[in-house]
Formats: structure tokens, sequence, C-alpha cells
């Protein structure tokens, strides 16, 4: 396991159990559950040059065949690493099939993707890059393409001896997203020992949080990403969506072929989730609000009335952390 990766082993182990064994455990002691949230770190030994260069790869268009595609497109960094849609446009207007999650504070997950199906954030790097509907290019062409920009070239020298290969586009890219953690959140703060970070009501929506049982699939340092877990584990939701079920739907089922794996997802942080909207794999709810009601009647079969749900969504936005690219205004 890389450092400063969770261990998701355990947790792991009761999802085919479903996460309601875990909500069975948090209902009946939930102050055991009181320190399952950690404060994020920001991770030490990072390369100061390779971040720069990842920052700017990270926005680099010529990363996609028709140069008009960088990860910053569908991950944008001042409206916390998403672009506020339902599914991503990429080259040539093509539509994506699935919500993109944010980039902040990945290293601290089990996997990436909805569905999981990258294991290193190396993996992560390379998938969007070959994908059809997104960047639709390959390693050859971008290499090519960035070969011809001698101020970039000198650039990769000074780091990597090799120069420009995939190998250090990818290396320096991840470097780059390593950096991007969301520090001194004030539900962090209050973690920690200061008690007036938080308001009452928002230490209320906490005690909800764990009481209701939200705390037995996110928790950790990211509350969330470190875990999987059926969509729908107490009611059918792709019926009660009313939506017709698209091969995104299956969730790790594409990746394993296992029947229990269908509708099965890595279960979101909730780290800048009040700024991520819309929410779920397929971006179906825009508001954080209507997202914990459904999740409380689909993962904890529970109805949460308004104003606990208020609540709740108080305390979800104690968990949004600092970072000089976040624009917290943006609406």
């Amino acid at each position: 396991m890389e450092p400063g990766k969770q261990n998701p082993i355990d947790i792991q182990a009761a999802v085919g159990f479903g996460c309601s064994l875990l909500f069975i455990a948090v209902a009946l002691a939930p102050a055991a559950f009181a320190d399952s949230i950690a404060p994020l770190r920001v991770p030490e030994n990072l390369s100061q040059e390779k971040i720069q260069l990842g920052d700017k790869l990270f926005h680099d268009p010529r990363l996609s065949s028709d140069n008009t595609v960088s990860c910053a497109s569908c991950h944008k960094l001042e409206q916390g690493g998403v672009d506020n849609a339902a599914r991503s446009v990429g080259v040539g207007g093509r539509l994506g099939v699935i919500n993109s999650p944010t980039v902040y504070n990945l290293d601290f997950q089990i996997s990436y993707f909805w569905d999981g199906r990258a294991a290193s954030l190396e993996e992560q790097v390379t998938g969007p890059i070959h994908n059809p509907l997104e960047m639709r290019s390959s390693w050859d062409q971008v290499i090519g393409k960035l070969e011809e920009d001698s101020v970039l070239v000198k650039e990769f020298k000074a780091i990597y001896p090799q120069g420009i290969t995939s190998e250090n586009i990818t290396d320096a890219i991840v470097e780059f997203e390593k950096s991007l953690v969301t520090k001194d959140a004030p539900f962090d703060l209050w973690l920690k020992g200061d008690k007036t970070a938080l308001t009452e009501t928002q230490v209320e929506g906490y005690r909800l949080f764990q009481s209701y049982g939200c705390i037995a699939c996110h928790q950790g340092m990211t509350v969330g990403g470190n875990m999987y877990a059926t969509m729908g584990e107490m009611g059918d939701y792709f019926s009660a969506r009313g939506k017709e079920i698209t091969p995104a739907d299956q969730g790790r089922y594409n990746v394993t072929g296992m029947d229990s794996d269908r509708h099965v997802f890595k279960v979101p942080s909730l780290r800048l989730a009040s700024l991520t909207a819309p929410y779920f794999h397929d971006g179906s709810v825009q508001s954080l609000c209507d997202a914990i009601n459904i999740m409380g009647r689909f993962q904890l079969g529970r109805d949460i009335p308004p104003h606990e749900c208020g609540l709740i969504e108080e305390f979800i936005g104690t968990l949004t952390g600092e970072h000089p690219r976040i624009n917290k205004n943006t609406e």
C-alpha cells in the first residue's frame, strides 16, 4: 500500500453484506465512531519543480487530440475540482457518460473513478488521455506535440534526464495532484481541539450524521473514498430514478464482471461536497439536501426530516478546507 493511503481491507470486507451492517453498528453505538473522521494532512517531500510542471500540463489542451480539452476542462480547480455538470464535454463536443469527481484530496483514496478501475494516480492520469469521449489522444500524439515546444523541453530536461516521456508527463501531473489538498477545514480545526471552529448547529449536524449512519460509509480523512458500496442498499434507486439504466450505472460490474458488483461504486468523498453539485455518479441531483435525503432513503432506509437534513448539510459545509485555487464564492 502506498504511503499515506488508508487501509480499505477491513471496511471493504463488510461491503459484501452491505453498508447496512455498518449502519447498524453506528446506530447502536454512535459514540464509537466519534473519531472515524481524521484531519487531512498535506503530503510531505513533494517536489515543487514537478508540481509547477504538472500544473502546467494539467492545464495544457495539447494532451487532447484536437488541442481543446485539458484535465482542467472537466476539473476546474476554482470550482472545487469539478465542472458542475452532470456529464462533461470532451473533444469534438462528445458527452461523457458519468459525473466528473473532484481532483482534490485524491492521494488518500483507495482507487480512482466511480467504478474504481484505476488503482493508482498514474492510471487515473492515463485513462482520460486515451478515452475516446474525453481527450481521444495517445502518448505518441501528446509527446510529439509537446516536443515541439522548446521551452517545455528544457523544463522537462531540468527535472527528468530522459526528457518528455509518457512516464514523466504522468509523474509530473501526479505530483501536482498530490499537492491538491484542502487544509484547515473548520471541522478539522474542531477535531484538533478548537471548539470555537464550529457552531452549535454544525456540531448537531455532525451528531445527526453519526446517528443516522452516514458515517458508516463516509469516514477517514476524505470522509469517503475508502470503500465501495451498492447504490441502493435499502431500496431500488434506479427504479425510483425513473430513467433507463445505462452501462455507467453498472458501476464496478464493468470492471470485474461479477454480478455482486452490479451498481457498486466507490463511496465519494464529502470533503468538497458543498461545492461539487450535481451529485451521484449520474449527476442527477442538484441540491445537497436532496442528495442527503436520497442517501437516507436508499442507503440507510430512513427518512430524514427537512430540519435535520439542513443541519447535516451545515456539517458537510464544515468539511470544506482551504486551497489557493478554490473560489468558495463560485456559484
